[in-house]
């Protein structure tokens, strides 16, 4: 299988597995900076806008979630973490601070490198076909520069915010389920999602000036799930 070239950031502590992965990773075409602490990772994220992030959550000098969280408040790169966390909760609490897939330790070689190329595929499909700008009320969204402001002053979102507010807006009127948002923006088919969904709707809601019970563009639908609405 031929992957396209990627600059992959790998955050790991391990060295035998790190070996390893780089080894994979190279003899598929990617470029890979391996670095085994998380203020490393902070900064290659900052400075070098790698195509993707492979990231293990057991990191010596800052819990792997945390570190997740540190790279969205600065990125939106993707990231993949590799976990031998299992549970639901964890991996539901794993999507909600920002990742783009997960992987199970122990994987392959091959597991890995199928991941890489559908999250690199999505991002990069999702990239060439978002529009210039989609203005609901006073809220205006870009896709391309994934910015959004409200009344003329920015919105300060998450990538997953972000993802999920442009998804609504793109969709005015229409009655979004929260299966929809798990598999169109999580990429993920899961059940037991209601949590993160309505987490993110609520942190959205905070931040556009309204709640549950005074809606302006977020409107839920008792049972069947969130509706963007234009306030004028």
């Amino acid at each position: 299988m031929v992957y396209a070239m990627a600059m992959i950031l790998l955050v790991e502590d391990d060295r035998i597995i790190t070996a390893a992965l780089s080894r994979a990773l190279t003899d598929a075409g990617h470029v890979v900076r391996p670095v085994g602490r998380a203020t490393e990772a902070l900064k290659i994220v900052t400075d070098e806008r790698p195509d993707l992030v492979i990231l293990d959550l057991g990191l010596p000098d800052i819990d792997g979630t945390d570190a997740l969280r540190m790279m969205r408040s600065v990125s939106d790169v993707p990231v993949i973490v590799a976990t031998a966390r299992r549970s639901e909760a964890d991996i539901i609490q794993l999507l909600s601070a920002g990742a783009d897939d997960y992987v199970t330790k122990p994987f392959s070689g091959g597991h890995i490198l199928a991941r890489i190329a559908a999250v690199l595929r999505r991002a990069r499909t999702t990239a060439e076909e978002q529009p210039t700008a989609i203005t609901v009320g006073d809220l205006v969204i870009n896709p391309r520069q994934r910015r959004a402001e409200l009344g003329g002053q920015p919105l300060q979102l998450t990538r997953r915010e972000f993802d999920v507010l442009a998804y609504l807006a793109e969709r005015v009127g229409q009655v979004i389920s929260r299966r929809e948002l798990m598999n169109e923006v999580w990429n993920q088919a899961r059940i037991g999602e209601e949590q993160t969904i309505d987490v993110h709707i609520s942190w959205l809601r905070r931040k556009l000036g309204e709640t549950a019970a005074k809606p302006r563009f977020l409107h839920t639908v008792r049972g069947v799930g969130v509706m963007m609405v234009d306030p004028r």
